[in-house]
């Protein structure tokens, strides 16, 4: 027989995992996004909930962030990752779409406990086995975290120069819609067709 306690958290857990259902992941977010830009791109399809964005602590660089996103109903969530899945989604001059999955207990900092879960943990002295198992593990740990770091910050490198071809594109393109502009105005366009026997309105 639960005590009052045990089932208390069993009902905490129970709303968690339908909190879980209704949220989606959203990454590569650009690090300029914030929870109002959130909430402005997706509101225009779902109703926004909450927006908790997700610190990344072991990286020392200014990449893309993460967010959680609490929708109404689990079909409003779904219906975020199948829109981001087929259609390129962009925020605050991200160069690369955001990515939506659906959210997992583990991506969330603040999880209730799970009932009836135990976790168990001891010392071990250098001559016991998993002393060195425990060394090797902590060895493959710094050697994973300096390949990652390497790699994002190649990622981030290779991210800066297709967001300035982006720029350099989106400037070229204004310059000639804005000269194009220009001549409507003043009336070039107009001349030239009288002057070549051009009706504009057939054309």
């Amino acid at each position: 027989m639960s005590t009052s306690s045990e089932r208390a958290k069993e009902v905490a857990y129970s709303r968690f995992k339908d909190k879980v259902k209704k949220t989606v992941l959203l990454d590569n977010l650009s690090p300029r996004v914030t929870e109002s830009v959130v909430r402005a791109a997706l509101e225009q399809f779902v109703c926004v909930v909450s927006v908790e964005f997700i610190p990344n602590y072991t990286i020392p660089y200014n990449v893309p962030q993460a967010a959680l996103v609490e929708t109404e109903n689990p079909n409003q969530a779904s219906s975020i990752v199948s829109m981001m899945t087929d259609y390129p989604f962009m925020m605050s001059g991200m160069p690369r779409p955001v990515r939506a999955r659906p959210a997992k207990a583990e991506m969330f900092p603040n999880r209730p406990s799970r009932p009836g879960r135990k976790i168990q943990f001891r010392w071990v002295e250098p001559s016991d086995p998993y002393f060195q198992v425990a060394k090797q593990l902590k060895k493959l740990a710094r050697k994973h975290n300096a390949e990652t770091l390497a790699l994002i910050k190649l990622q981030l490198e290779e991210e800066e120069k297709l967001a300035q071809q982006q720029r350099e594109i989106l400037n070229a393109n204004y310059k000639k819609l804005e000269m194009i502009e220009n001549i409507m105005q003043k009336g070039t366009v107009s001349r030239l067709a009288r002057f070549y026997g051009l009706n504009l309105a057939d054309e």
